[in-house]
């Protein structure tokens, strides 16, 4: 028997025969080809659906006439049973008008008994395909699954990020009554104060863990072991058609994040291409470079390439939006959650496409970096005596995380998510005596923000915040802090900028 594909193993037939004879010389016939297969005979209906009922069967081989049962009732009798079940008709009497009436009412394959030589294959044939429908109904269930997950990982995060905001000042407040007391019962009142926040933090990640099914939120990946992982849960998926090109990188190159969510990812874009080759076919390439982007950082960059139909420019404008689907069962999940990944390890993911020659997604991933930060150890602060600060961050956790430090520490923070909003509040309330900006905000660039700032008559000390690796150049600063931000480092740096401290 060819053996072109995958190799069957063990297998079970349950033949459809009146003739003992020609069953044997069947049964022969395959054993000689190299088939490992169990065979089970039957000659009526009633026998059919018992053996049906038993233990699973990898095809079903019959006979066109058997005597007060025919073939088309042992086919109509399996379609009840299971759709998916490979029927094979092996007859001497079928004519090319019922052969092609078998093949309508869901016959696999018809093989003449006068000439058995194709029998081997047809056989082998028809059950490969039958299993690699049903790997890839299970690889689309999987993917539905997943995809509601992360539906309810959406909501949670939502939730979670809610939580955070009430716990946040649960996590200050200890650190700060340090500075102003050496009274034990304080301090230890300050410490169940602390361990409630954290377990209120840890209630939200273990939250986002259930749902995500991931139990650590971020950690080192080799981006070799990831592709490895991949390729052996794409292989039930690939059909005939398509071929998958893994270019393993180097072991040392690594990324940061949820390895669990990083490997959905690559499932759903691979799965994309591999519907996008059903016609026609094509290779699926997995690949990763190391390059270093217009900010100056380093980058992964992960790229999922297929030769499928490609994609219109309209399609591209919308794939990134909730519930769009080109597919008739798609949910319009997938792409938002890899853009929800990509973005949460500060992340960014581009689309190449071209309408009938394919796609290819990139993922663009700040490669694993050592926080520069350092800073004193000192922990006790000065009260901030309502000193007027402006706080600019586009990050609405840390903006309220470090707003409520402010606060708590006697400063009068003006909070602003964007430079439009900071310079609004700043008209109404008036000028600050010093200035925190995030260099990653919308609307109006820190420089811009400055620059009103001064003609404005600001003329105070300014504090940037930074991504890791990105360069310290720009405005004179007083400070430059690495995010995220540590609270005892931020004063610190108010301190020395207030003249506060020597």
């Amino acid at each position: 028997m060819p053996q072109s594909g995958t190799p069957l193993g063990p297998v079970r037939i349950l033949l459809v025969e009146d003739s003992e004879l020609d069953a044997e010389l069947l049964m022969e016939q395959l054993h000689e080809a190299g088939l490992d297969a169990e065979f089970v005979r039957v000659d009526a209906a009633e026998d059919l659906r018992t053996a049906l009922a038993g233990a699973p069967f990898d095809l079903v081989l019959s006979d066109m006439e058997l005597p007060g049962f025919s073939g088309y009732q042992a086919l109509e009798i399996l379609r009840a049973h299971d759709p998916r079940l490979p029927f094979v008709f092996f007859s001497g009497t079928i004519g090319e008008e019922a052969a092609v009436k078998a093949l309508q009412e869901g016959a696999s394959d018809y093989v003449l008994k006068h000439t058995p030589a194709r029998l081997p294959s047809a056989v082998a044939r028809a059950i490969r395909e039958a299993r690699s429908e049903r790997e890839r109904e299970h690889a689309e269930r999987e993917l539905m699954r997943s995809q509601r997950l992360d539906c309810l990982a959406m909501l949670a995060a939502g939730l979670s990020h809610d939580l955070r905001n009430i716990l946040q000042p649960l996590l200050i407040v200890p650190d700060l009554l340090s500075t102003y007391s050496d009274d034990p019962k304080i301090l230890r009142l300050g410490a169940v104060i602390s361990e409630s926040g954290k377990r209120g933090h840890e209630m939200a990640d273990s939250m986002l863990s259930f749902v995500r099914g991931s139990r650590k939120a971020s950690e080192t990946i080799s981006v070799a072991a990831l592709f490895s992982a991949v390729q052996l849960l794409l292989q039930g998926s690939l059909s005939r058609q398509v071929r998958l090109t893994v270019e393993l990188p180097p072991e040392d190159l690594l990324i940061e994040g949820n390895y669990t969510e990083f490997q959905q990812c690559l499932i759903n874009l691979c799965l994309n291409g591999i519907q996008a080759m059903a016609e026609r076919g094509g290779q699926l390439t997995l690949s990763a470079t190391q390059t270093v982007g217009t900010d100056g950082q380093d980058y992964v960059v992960l790229r999922v390439s297929d030769e499928g139909s490609g994609m219109d420019e309209a399609t591209r404008q919308q794939l990134f939006t909730p519930f769009f689907t080109t597919k008739a069962s798609g949910t319009g999940l997938g792409l938002m959650s890899c853009k929800r990944i990509v973005e949460s390890v500060r992340g960014r993911i581009e689309v190449n496409s071209t309408h009938g020659q394919g796609t290819a997604f990139e993922l663009h991933l700040p490669a694993p970096a050592v926080d520069d930060w350092s800073g004193t150890e000192d922990a006790a602060f000065r009260d901030g005596e309502g000193r007027r600060i402006l706080l600019v961050d586009g990050d609405a956790t840390r903006l309220s995380l470090l707003g409520n430090a402010l606060a708590s520490q006697g400063y009068d923070p003006i909070m602003a998510p964007d430079g439009a909003n900071a310079l609004q509040q700043i008209a109404r309330d008036g000028l600050p005596q010093l200035a925190i900006i995030d260099d990653d905000i919308l609307l109006l660039s820190a420089a811009d923000v400055l620059a009103v700032l001064q003609e404005a008559g600001f003329d105070g000390p300014v504090i940037r915040l930074r991504e890791p690796g990105t360069p310290d150049g720009g405005h004179d600063c007083a400070a430059t802090l690495t995010k995220p931000v540590q609270i005892q480092a931020l004063f610190n740096a108010i301190e020395h900028a207030l003249g506060l401290r020597s």
